[in-house]
């Protein structure tokens, strides 16, 4: 779904390069969400004197996730290894079942149906009965997304980690539990909610067909934000550029506007 002529090109670099690219910061994130997990259900040892250190954790946590489900948006758009498919669909579905038992094949689907409704009766991540109010909005999108396998995955692993590998529950709420339900929340708001809310809640006018906006935040607060999904109009016009790209083509929207 591209509009090129509501942006400028990017000049990616070869698809080799960009695969490279976007790989080694999946496998930095990947790596760094797994290692967290596993030191902060396995080693750290929580405590009262060591809660404020469990928090800090739990942030770096949430944020991590976020990352999850970044690439694997990226890997829905083949932006991620550019010409692969096979690729793109194994990681994709691999992170987005870590991050909540999500389903590939239902998560793409539904993308791709937000891309071609952006904001309009049928686009399964718009609540056009509250489209300026966060609260219930955020619950028409767990409904539509949280289902049966979300459940049984979150379940199974409390019980797992519980039960079987002996993990005090504390830990699982707080080093588990609670930044999966934040980096959620972050997701929604930056990614879906502050791009494409209606801000007077009877109506709103936007650039064009796509019903986005995008944020005004620096390279440093767009990616602690989101991972640059705040770049949001220009991703919705170019979903070939991967993450980490879209800081490129945000200065080249504005630096063209302020040309003008």
């Amino acid at each position: 779904m591209k509009d090129n002529r509501a942006h400028p090109s990017v000049s990616l670099k070869s698809r080799a390069s960009q695969a490279a690219t976007g790989l080694t910061l999946a496998a930095l994130i990947f790596g760094s969400w797994l290692s967290l997990h596993f030191f902060s259900m396995f080693v750290f040892d929580l405590s009262l004197a060591s809660l404020p250190l469990a928090i800090a954790i739990a942030a770096v946590q949430c944020w991590l996730s976020v990352g999850l489900f970044i690439v694997s948006h990226d890997a829905m758009h083949g932006s991620l290894v550019p010409g692969s498919k096979r690729i793109n669909s194994a990681i994709g579905a691999t992170l987005l079942f870590l991050y909540a038992g999500f389903s590939w094949t239902k998560m793409r689907g539904a993308h791709f149906d937000h891309h071609r409704l952006a904001g309009k009766k049928g686009d399964p991540d718009f609540d056009e009965n509250h489209p300026a109010a966060f609260w219930p909005w955020y619950a028409t999108f767990l409904r539509r997304y949280f289902g049966p396998g979300s459940i049984v995955f979150v379940f199974s692993v409390v019980i797992i980690y519980g039960l079987v590998l002996d993990v005090p529950l504390g830990k699982i709420v707080l080093l588990y539990g609670a930044p999966a339900i934040a980096s959620s929340i972050q997701l929604f708001y930056f990614g879906t909610f502050r791009p494409h809310h209606h801000v007077d809640g009877k109506g709103e006018t936007f650039a064009d067909r796509h019903n986005a906006r995008s944020e005004n935040f620096g390279t440093l607060a767009s990616l602690a934000s989101c991972f640059h999904f705040g770049y949001h109009h220009e991703h919705h016009c170019r979903p070939d550029t991967p993450w980490w790209a879209l800081p490129k083509v945000r200065r080249e929207v504005l630096n063209k506007g302020a040309a003008a």
